[in-house]
Parts: structure tokens; sequence; C-alpha cells
């Protein structure tokens, strides 16, 4: 791998990591390609050779991730969830999230919430019988 490959990855894995860690912030093209200290068209083009996506999407999918977590495992409204997570309107949170996940967020509530059981019943039911 060239030294200017190597370079522009690093950039990119920089502006990937300020996502990750500031997801529910407003992040845009502009303040991303700023962290990689690239113009903004180069950014785009690079950031989805590197991983596959644009950085919109890398980014919905991120806040879809840590929705998909609060949504399993806190008692939070989901429009409450919504906003923690960065986006600007349920609407828009809810689509996307059918987008990513394949169902609506209280959809995907009540399947994770039915799909727990207890940790005894599971030993139980999956202890060989003698």
């Amino acid at each position: 791998m060239s030294r200017a490959m190597e370079e522009t990855n690093r950039r990119m894995l920089r502006a990937r990591d300020a996502m990750d860690r500031a997801y529910a912030q407003p992040l845009d093209v502009p303040a991303l390609a700023r962290i990689a200290h690239v113009s903004e068209a180069h950014f785009t083009r690079t950031f989805r050779a590197t991983f596959g996506e644009t950085p919109h999407r890398y980014l919905q999918r991120r806040r879809v991730e840590r929705a998909m977590f609060l949504l399993r495992e806190t008692d939070r409204s989901v429009t409450d969830v919504c906003f923690e997570v960065g986006f600007g309107s349920p609407g828009t949170f809810s689509r996307t999230f059918r987008d990513i996940v394949g169902r609506s967020p209280r959809t995907y509530r009540k399947e994770a919430v039915s799909a727990r059981v207890p940790t005894c019943f599971t030993m139980a039911w999956t202890r060989p019988s003698s």
C-alpha cells in the first residue's frame, strides 16, 4: 500500500471515529471533510470507496444501531429515543429505522421485549434430559 493511500485511509478513519463518538450531534459533510482535512467532494467519494457506503448512510446506520439498543434496554418512548440518537423528526427516524432494520421501531421493541426469556427458564429448557 502506498504512503498516500495509507494517509487517505487514516483521514477517513479519523472522520469515521468522529462519527462514532458524536453520532447524536448534527454532523454534516463539510464538518466531516474538515476533520479529514480534505475537500467535501473528495471526502464523500473517498469515504464511500473506503467503507462501502456514503457518510450520511453510515451516520444513519450508527444512529439506528444505538436506537435499537435503547429500544431493547430502556422504557423510553420512541420519540425520546429518536431525538437522543440525533434524528430531527420522529417521521424521519421511523422511515430510516424501517429501511435499515426492516420493521418499525415499535414493532422492533415489541419483538425484542417478547424475545426476552429469564435465564432460569432458558437453562431449564436447554438442559439435556437424562
